[in-house]
């Protein structure tokens, strides 16, 4: 049977160049170990052709939310993911298409012809991953392309919207569009933060977009990134996670849930209650020794991917959140942000 592409993401494709780096070459352009930033044009653009011709690299299907999206349609039934972003008219665009299309995601891409494809460089040291990323045709997304009518049917089909925190550096009024429609018709939202940058460098257009998030998705840094730009003065990952729960919100018929992972350490679930309450949980990771673990670039990705499955599925967030970690673990031990073949099924732990 056809799917009925329930899931629609919207974020910024990138062909990831990922090689296994040491100290010299983050040092070299001045990157941290476990980060994530744009690419600065005086300082970052010498670092693609450093990883392909110094350090071996490969190249990967990348961008947060596409991750996410091939992740989700992993799991899901055949036809249930569309996928939103711009991309160039070149080599590079041609395979990302390739694999995001052979992973069963439908690429509904906005064609740049002036510009390249978006890139990002994987700098892999040990069990960390620094990212740097060239948007180049990815920044050129525009709402005009989500309101064509043959787009905006599959917006009004989709059941489930997911938006990578890194589109709010691209088009704010193509989130706000997803998000008013979610809103509208009481279905659910989803934003993940990314990185620490978007919530200290575009503090605006996330609040913005906030009062429209339904379950909001992030790691510890990115909590902590997001408690000090809005003057939230506790440091525990829990208490950041109860104000943001407790915060403005659109569409009351749901209440909020923030979700943040914690790496090895238990992931994080608050649900905000009608009585000014919130429900706290916590989900151990599931265990994997540290010889299997391949590469954790895209963990959080999977994360996501194995969880909006489960929100797709109607599925207990209980369980989403473990279909999402038994997604991730199935990842890191991958080559980038990639998943096993052939497909493996989720059971429950």
């Amino acid at each position: 049977m056809a799917g009925k592409y329930e899931l629609l993401c919207l974020e910024n494709p990138l062909l990831d160049i990922q090689g296994v780096g040491n100290q010299a070459l983050l040092d070299k352009y001045e990157l941290k170990a476990n980060d994530a930033i744009l690419a600065d044009p005086e300082k970052h653009m010498g670092i693609y052709d450093d990883l392909i011709q110094n350090y071996k690299a490969v190249l990967i299907a990348g961008g947060a939310a596409q991750n996410t999206a091939r992740g989700a349609q992993y799991i899901l039934q055949p036809n249930s993911t569309v996928y939103i972003g711009c991309i160039g008219k070149d080599k590079y665009g041609e395979t990302l298409e390739k694999i995001t299309t052979e992973a069963g995601v439908k690429a509904e891409y906005l064609y740049d012809e002036k510009t390249p494809t978006g890139r990002c460089g994987v700098v892999i040291t040990g069990h960390n991953r620094s990212m740097c990323t060239d948007l180049a045709a990815a920044n050129n997304y525009k709402v005009e392309h989500l309101k064509e009518e043959r787009i905006w049917k599959q917006v009004e089909n989709a059941q489930v919207f997911y938006v990578g925190g890194f589109h709010l550096t691209v088009c704010v009024p193509a989130i706000k569009a997803l998000a008013e429609e979610a809103a509208a018709k009481n279905k659910p939202f989803i934003l993940n933060l990314s990185a620490p940058f978007i919530s200290q460098f575009f503090k605006d257009p996330l609040d913005e977009i906030l009062p429209y998030v339904d379950i909001l998705i992030g790691n510890e840094t990115e909590a902590a990134a997001f408690a000090e730009s809005h003057n939230i003065e506790s440091k525990d990952v829990k208490k950041i996670a109860e104000t943001i729960a407790n915060g403005p919100k659109k569409n009351t018929k749901r209440s909020r849930t923030v979700v943040f992972t914690q790496g090895t350490d238990p992931t994080i679930a608050v649900t905000a209650k009608e009585s000014g309450d919130v429900e706290v949980k916590e989900f151990p990771v599931h265990d994997i020794g540290s010889e299997k673990i391949n590469d954790t670039n895209g963990a959080g990705d999977a994360f996501a991917g194995g969880f909006v499955a489960g929100i797709v599925q109607g599925k207990s967030l209980d369980t989403a959140i473990d279909m999402g970690q038994w997604l991730a673990k199935l990842s890191i031990q991958e080559l980038g942000p990639s998943y096993p073949q052939p497909k493996q099924t989720y059971t429950a732990s």
